[in-house]
Parts: structure tokens; sequence; C-alpha cells
């Protein structure tokens, strides 16, 4: 049995971005998340910004289209192509780690229901173990190169 709407139409399947409550959840982890980043002697260094506003913006811009939100981040920066954006910094494991944990910290604070909670989690474990690209204490891939704004 399908259902439909008043209009006759279905009813279009809820986003993952919709169903966690959109923009504000996701503003909330980010503005959480670097709370942690700022202060951390292993990560701040990797952002240039003095006030981190660019990153906040563009980890907002990016979950948000990443989970079903605006395609903000597409028009601003065209494809997302992690691994290369990240080349010219050193993501080792111990990077890794407390980037992880400054997450954990702020997708707790969500208190997200059950299946949300690890439904990111688990896309956030996997996208920072692929991050991974030098051991620690080792160089970038690209070190000293600059990051793209927008890659074709």
């Amino acid at each position: 049995m399908t259902m439909t709407t008043p209009a006759g139409h279905s009813p279009e399947q809820q986003s993952f971005y919709d169903a966690v409550g959109g923009a504000p959840t996701f503003a909330r982890l980010v503005e959480r998340f670097y709370e942690g980043v700022a202060e951390d002697p292993l990560l701040r260094p990797m952002y240039p910004e003095e006030d981190l506003t660019g990153a906040k913006h563009r980890l907002e811009t990016f979950l948000a289209q990443y989970w079903g939100g605006p395609k903000t981040y597409g028009a601003e920066r065209g494809h997302p192509r992690l691994r290369i954006r990240h080349a010219p910094f050193p993501v080792s494991p111990s990077a890794r780690d407390a980037w992880l944990r400054h997450m954990r910290v702020a997708v707790d604070e969500l208190e997200l229901a059950p299946l949300h909670e690890q439904t990111l989690w688990d896309y956030l474990e996997r996208a920072a173990h692929s991050m991974l690209n030098t051991v620690d204490g080792g160089e970038a891939p690209a070190a000293g190169q600059q990051v793209p704004d927008r890659l074709a």
C-alpha cells in the first residue's frame, strides 16, 4: 500500500539532515567541535584562520550537503574530494584520534536518537580513518602546498 499526500502525491522520504533537526543541529555540532579544536595543540596549527570562521562554514556546509541539506558546499567549493583537500595537512593517527575526540564530545552533546547518533558517528569515524596520510611525526603528502578553494 502506498501512502499519498492529500494532493495524491507520494510523500518524499525525509533526509537525515531534516530528521536530526537540520541547520541548527549541524551548526551546534560544528560549533562545539571547533571549541575543542581551538584548544588542541595538535590540531589548531592546521587551521590558519585566527577565528576558525571559514573552517566552521566549510565543515557545516559539507555535512549539511552530505546528509541531504542545502547544496551550498558544492556551489561554493565544487566536489568535496576530501583526501585531496586534506593532503597539505599531516593527518596522522594522533591527529585523527584528536579529531575524533572533539567530534565525539560534539556528537554526544547533540543528544540525538540512538539510531541517528550511531549513523552519524559511523560516518565520522570512517571519514576520519580515510583521511590518514602520514605516520605520527610524518610530513603530509603535499606539505607546504596551498589548500584549493575549488577543484575542477
